[in-house]
């Protein structure tokens, strides 16, 4: 069966560069958040966006338990506000949508108008060559409606300028499934 986090991994690392910036625009428990800043290493700098101080406090210690390098900023934000804070060329992001793993409080979730918003945010700040990763949670009412609006969303692009890629297991329509946002 496909493993749908590894092939994230795989779409990343083709277009993350040694001292490049990424933003993980839902930094949750911060794995994605250390892996963005082992990937770019130590001359690299990663911002991370969460609604929630105990998904700042959770990366915290995340990153401090995986040895990461000092390149992280944590902004307890939406990250519809993302141009208040990085003006800077990104080459890559992720998006991980829905609610805080292990939080118990899964009516705080992302929501299509922020998450509209901060797409179109993340794909203004791409550089060359560059990716987002958009993992959508449809098991739940408010991760469908982001699903169906990102797709309708996404297909106005130019394949020529921005090509988008959907990855999602067929037979099982409530798995999470990604989009891949490639600037050219």
């Amino acid at each position: 069966m496909v493993d749908l986090i590894s092939l994230e991994k795989q779409f990343l690392s083709a277009h993350i560069k040694e001292g490049g910036t990424c933003i993980d625009f839902t930094m949750g428990n911060g794995h994605d958040t250390a892996w963005l800043s082992k990937a770019v290493g130590e001359n690299g700098k990663v911002y991370a966006f969460d609604i929630q101080e105990k998904a700042l406090e959770s990366t915290r210690n995340t990153l401090k338990e995986e040895n990461c390098p000092d390149n992280c900023t944590l902004i307890c934000d939406s990250h519809s506000n993302v141009l208040n804070y990085v003006s800077e060329k990104i080459c890559a992001g992720v998006f991980n949508l829905g609610y805080l793993p292990g939080s118990g409080h899964k009516e705080i979730t992302t929501l299509c108008p922020t998450t509209r918003k901060a797409v179109e945010a993340a794909i203004s700040l791409l550089d060359k060559d560059a990716i987002i990763l958009i993992a959508v949670y449809p098991g739940h009412e408010e991760g469908k409606l982001e699903g169906e609006m990102l797709d309708e969303y996404l297909r106005t692009f130019d394949r020529r300028k921005i090509c988008v890629s959907r990855f999602q297991i067929v037979n099982s329509p409530t798995s999470p499934f990604f989009f891949a946002v490639e600037s050219k």
